[in-house]
């Protein structure tokens, strides 16, 4: 089954009601260029990095702008969109760091929490500390959508590979990895890490991206993606700006890999022994 897909690429600020503006205006220019299932990036609904000002505008899920323009969107133009993520006040008094998929009826189909918090120290003194506002996501999450059976993966979970092997060894044909990844990170790591988790899985990966400088002061990498099974590039933008990344893909591509490279049916259960106990003065045996 063929299908055309879109990767939205958005450079969002702090104020929610402009972002949801700019996500309707670009998720729109997808559909008329005929994508039926639409993923904007990380973050959609605002990038704030000053917690009082990040709480000053979170909402509760029911209550989201993002939400409600998204479900909106999804009833009217007959298609799947998928928020790569925004920010939800919860309960407690944390915030999740969560995607929704709606379908071509509006309604949700699911959600899905990040994972893996990044909390992480690079060079030249950048340092993030997602833990500190974020609570962790612990489910991992496919969904039989009609034209692919799709996982869920957002941002700083690309390094865990394990998250990956799991949804395509459940069936996932396709995994998504909205994100907001800094320019630093990105210039090392972005591609070749997306490409890696398409190969291993044999799926195909879908990235949309935050690109450019950002009113809370970050910089995003951008170069949003779409890959193929076999880790070829389909379509990517640039390092900055919005962009509408679309591609036509065969879901027939995911069997293809995994007849030619059967790696997940190849796998074996197998034990770890640590061996050479070190000798007196240090040197092991």
């Amino acid at each position: 089954m063929t299908v055309t897909i879109a990767a939205l690429q958005m450079c969002s600020g702090t104020d929610p009601v402009r972002n949801v503006e700019t996500m309707r205006r670009l998720v729109r220019e997808a559909a008329a260029k005929g994508a039926t299932y639409v993923q904007t990036p990380e973050m959609t609904g605002a990038l704030q990095r000053d917690r009082a000002g990040l709480r000053s505008i979170l909402r509760a899920e029911a209550d989201d702008l993002v939400v409600a323009a998204a479900s909106q969107l999804a009833g009217e133009l007959g298609i799947h969109v998928h928020v790569g993520s925004t920010a939800i006040a919860l309960d407690d008094g944390k915030v999740a760091n969560r995607g929704f998929l709606f379908g071509p009826d509006g309604g949700k189909i699911c959600s899905y929490d990040k994972i893996h918090m990044f909390d992480v120290d690079l060079d030249n003194g950048e340092s993030w500390r997602e833990s500190a506002v974020y609570s962790p996501g612990t489910v991992a999450r496919v969904a039989d959508l009609p034209f692919a059976k799709l996982g869920f993966a957002i941002c700083y979970d690309v390094r865990f590979p394990e998250l990956f092997r799991t949804e395509a060894v459940a069936g996932a044909e396709i995994i998504s990895v909205p994100a907001a990844f800094t320019r630093q990170t990105g210039e090392a790591h972005w591609e070749i890490l997306l490409r890696a988790r398409a190969i291993e899985n044999g799926v195909y990966i879908i990235a949309a991206a935050q690109a450019g400088m950002h009113e809370d002061g970050r910089e995003t990498f951008g170069h949003s993606m779409i890959i193929d099974p076999w880790g070829r590039v389909l379509a990517s933008a640039g390092g900055t700006g919005e962009a509408v990344v679309l591609a036509e893909i065969d879901i027939a591509a995911v069997k293809s890999a995994h007849d030619k490279i059967p790696n997940l049916r190849n796998g074996r259960a197998f034990t770890l022994e640590m061996s050479g106990e070190p000798a007196k003065g240090g040197v092991a045996a």
